[in-house]
């Protein structure tokens, strides 16, 4: 069936520089100087706005308990842990990608799962040995075990950017 549509059957809306036929006046377009207070100067907004950035960056999450996440125990660990470097690539060990899990149970024992690069890595032998010397010598941690896992495997997309950024791969 072939219709015929003429033009009243389509109705567009007018430009937004044309006059509204219906007779309303158009809203006032919003104005910057509307929105600034002219009591306070821009040097007192930012002074306001850095001091409110400030205190949040700041502030510590409440409830939070020293072994989880965020914890002062737990952010200590890894810290420890970012002080191991891969003896063949100038990246921390966390960083790489290689610890996939830390655990700080309530006797404040820390539980690292770990891989390595390859299993036929040159530290294969040591590197878990020093990961646990580490984890267990932070203050506040009673004993340290390591979990080696071999799966998932270990690959460059476990790395943090930071990791990639040092080896040029950003």
């Amino acid at each position: 069936m072939n219709e015929q549509r003429s033009e009243k059957d389509f109705v567009a809306a007018p430009p937004p520089n044309a006059e509204v036929v219906s007779g309303a006046a158009k809203p006032p377009r919003a104005r910057v100087e509307d929105a600034v207070d002219p009591g306070e100067s821009a040097a007192e907004k930012l002074e306001r706005k850095r001091d409110y950035l400030e205190g949040f960056l700041q502030q510590k999450p409440e409830g939070i308990g020293a072994g989880e996440p965020g914890g002062e125990l737990y952010e200590n660990v890894i810290s420890a842990l970012k002080e191991i470097y891969d003896p063949e690539i100038p990246v921390n060990i966390y960083d790489l990608g290689l610890i996939y899990g830390v655990e700080i149970n309530d006797e404040s024992d820390a539980i690292i799962t770990m891989t390595l690069t390859t299993p036929h890595c040159p530290v294969a032998e040591s590197m878990p040995g020093e990961v646990e010397l580490r984890a267990a010598s932070v203050p506040g941690v009673r004993d340290a075990e390591v979990n080696l896992v071999w799966d998932p495997p270990w690959g460059p997309e476990k790395m943090t950017d930071e990791a990639r950024l040092e080896l040029g791969m950003l």
